[in-house]
C-alpha cells in the first residue's frame, strides 16, 4: 500500500476509510439549466475542480426526484468530476494547436474544434456525461461497455443527459483495433481492484486480494494495448482508476510510456482551479506531486485521496501519442478521415420501408436551427438523427463495432404508427413546438415515471403529447381522449422510491 512507500501524505488514509462517511455530490447539467433545479438550492458547497459540481449536506431520495430522470443532474462522486475539467483542458490544447486550420463552420462551443472522444470502459455513464460537459459543442462521444446489461444502463444515462451526440457500443476493447487510428481522445477508466471505493462499498473490501491487483494490472495492459492502436497520432489518452496501489496507477502509466512511447501531459488542473476567483482552496488537497518510485519519471498525474480531497479514491493521468495530431473534424473537412474503406452495413434496410413522408415528418420535429446539422435516416426499426459532420465516420463504426445506439433515436415505426422515443424527448435537438405540451406537478411526474396512469386536462389534443415538469421535458404519452397510454420505456420505470 501507499504507506509502505514512506510518503506521509497517506498516513491517515486507513483511518479515514474506517471512520468517515462518503460525501454526497451531484453534477448539474449545464445544457439543461441545472442550477435552476431545486437540488441546486440545497447545495452545501461547490466542487472546486468543476463549476457544475455541488456537495449536498445529506442524501435525499434521488429516485423520487423527477429532475434526476430528466437528466438535469447526475449523482456522482466529486473526484470523478475532474473528467469534465480534463476534457475542457485537452479541448483547449487542441484548439490552440489548430487555430489556423479551424474555421467558423467547424468550431464548436467557445470557438473550439469538435472532438471525437472514446470512453472505452463507460458504464454506468458518469465519466461519459462528465466528458460531454467539458467538450466543445458538436463533439461526438463513443461510449463502450463490455457487459450487455451495463451497456443498457449506460445508454439510458447518456440518453437522459441529452447533450452532445453519442454512439453507444458494447464489447471487448479489441474491436477498436479494427478502426485503425480513429479517435482524437480515448478515456480509459480501467477495471481495477477498487481500493478507492472501500469507504463506500463493502464488496470492494471483501473481494480485495494481492492476486486481484496482479489480475487487474494484466487486464489493464491488454486494454491499453488495444486502445492505443485506435488513437490518432498526437492524440490524447486519459487513464484513470479508482484504486490506490502503484501497480495499477503510476507503474501502469510508466509501462505505457516505455512500451508505446506515450508522452506525459500536464493536466493543468491545480493551476487553473486555484487561479479561479471562486476557488475555495479545496483543489490544493489533490495530490499532483509524484510518489517517488525508483526508475519512474514524473507523470503529471492526479490522486484524490479520502481525508484530503472531498471525494473517493481516484488516480488520473493524461498521456499523448507521438506525432502531430490532425483532429478528426479537420481530417473530415479535408476528405481524409483515415477511416477504413470497404463494404458498409446498410443503414436503411429495404424491409423497413420507412417512407419519405415519415422521414420528412421526423425532420420537422428538429430544432429549426439544427435541421441542417443533422441527417435523418431510417434504421432497422425506426428513424435516427445523426450529426452531419460525423456522418462519414459512422459506416466504419457500424461495420467494425457492436453499435447499440447511434446519434439520437427519434422514433420507432410500428405499422402506421410513428412513436417518438424517450431519448428524443430528453434530447436537446427536439423542437419545443413539435408536440403539444402539458405541465405536471411532482406527484404526477413520479406517477408517469412509474408508468402509472396520468390524467390530462380537458381540451388536450389527441395524439402524442409531451409532459413537462418544472418547464423541462419529462416524456411522451399518447392521449386517446378517455385515457392515456404511457410511452415511457418499461425498462426505465421507477420500481421503488423508498
Amino acid at each position: 500500500m501507499l504507506a509502505d512507500l514512506g510518503d506521509t501524505r497517506f498516513d491517515r488514509l486507513a483511518e479515514t476509510l474506517e471512520t468517515t462517511r462518503p460525501e454526497v455530490s451531484v453534477r448539474l447539467n449545464p445544457r439543461k439549466a441545472g442550477r435552476q433545479t431545486p437540488m441546486a438550492a440545497t447545495a452545501d458547497s461547490r466542487v472546486d475542480w468543476w463549476d457544475g459540481g455541488i456537495y449536498l449536506g445529506q442524501r435525499p431520495r434521488f429516485t423520487a426526484d423527477p429532475a434526476l430522470h430528466q437528466g438535469r443532474y447526475y449523482v456522482q462522486d466529486a473526484s470523478s468530476m475532474v473528467t469534465s475539467a480534463i476534457a475542457r483542458h485537452i479541448s483547449a490544447i487542441i484548439a490552440k494547436e489548430n487555430a489556423s486550420a479551424c474555421d467558423a463552420a467547424e468550431a464548436g462551443g467557445n470557438g473550439q474544434l469538435p472532438l471525437l472522444w472514446l470512453d472505452a470502459c463507460a458504464a454506468p455513464g458518469g465519466k461519459t456525461t462528465a466528458a460531454l460537459d467539458g467538450l466543445p459543442d458538436g463533439s461526438l462521444v463513443v461510449a463502450n461497455e463490455y457487459d450487455y446489461s451495463r451497456a443498457e444502463i449506460l445508454k439510458e444515462n447518456v440518453a437522459k443527459w441529452g447533450g452532445t451526440p453519442t454512439v453507444i457500443t458494447r464489447g471487448d476493447t479489441a474491436q477498436f483495433r479494427r478502426l485503425g487510428e480513429f479517435f482524437d481522445v480515448i478515456a480509459v477508466d480501467a477495471p481495477c481492484s477498487g481500493e478507492g471505493m472501500m469507504r463506500k462499498d463493502l464488496t470492494a473490501r471483501e473481494q480485495w486480494t494481492p492476486s486481484l491487483v496482479v489480475e487487474c494490472a494484466a487486464r489493464q495492459r491488454e486494454i491499453l494495448g488495444n486502445l492505443w492502436e485506435a488513437l490518432r497520432p498526437g492524440g490524447f489518452l486519459v487513464y484513470s482508476t479508482c484504486t490506490f496501489n502503484t501497480a495499477e496507477d503510476e507503474l501502469m502509466a510508466d509501462w505505457l510510456r516505455r512500451e508505446h512511447g506515450a508522452i506525459p501531459v500536464d493536466t493543468g488542473i491545480i493551476e487553473s482551479v486555484n487561479a479561479g476567483a471562486s476557488s475555495t482552496g479545496e483543489a490544493r488537497n489533490i495530490i499532483d506531486r509524484e510518489i517517488e518510485i525508483p526508475g519512474v519519471e514524473p507523470l503529471h498525474s492526479l490522486r484524490f485521496i479520502p481525508g484530503r480531497a472531498r471525494g473517493e479514491g481516484l488516480y488520473m493521468t493524461v498521456m499523448r501519442k507521438p506525432g502531430n495530431l490532425i483532429p478528426a473534424a479537420i481530417a473530415l473537412s479535408g476528405k481524409d478521415s483515415r477511416q477504413k474503406k470497404g463494404k458498409q452495413k446498410k443503414q436503411a434496410p429495404d424491409r423497413q420501408a420507412v417512407s419519405r413522408q415519415t422521414l420528412d415528418l421526423c425532420r420537422g420535429w428538429l430544432q429549426p436551427t439544427l435541421a441542417d446539422a443533422y441527417d435523418v435516416s431510417a434504421t432497422d426499426d425506426g428513424v435516427r438523427a445523426f450529426p452531419r459532420l460525423w456522418q462519414p465516420m459512422l459506416p466504419a463504426m457500424l461495420r467494425d463495432l457492436q453499435v447499440i445506439s447511434a446519434g439520437t433515436e427519434m422514433a420507432v415505426v410500428k405499422g402506421r404508427d410513428i412513436i417518438p422515443t424517450q431519448q428524443f424527448a430528453l434530447s436537446l435537438i427536439l423542437s419545443p413546438s413539435a408536440f403539444p405540451a402539458v405541465e405536471v406537478g411532482s406527484g404526477e411526474a413520479v406517477d408517469y415515471l412509474a408508468r402509472e396512469a396520468v390524467t390530462l386536462p380537458e381540451g388536450t389534443p389527441r395524439g402524442v403529447v409531451m409532459l413537462t415538469y418544472d418547464g423541462w421535458p419529462l416524456g411522451f404519452v399518447k392521449n386517446l381522449g378517455n385515457r392515456t397510454n404511457s410511452l415511457y420505456p418499461k425498462e426505465w420505470r421507477i420500481r421503488n422510491i423508498t
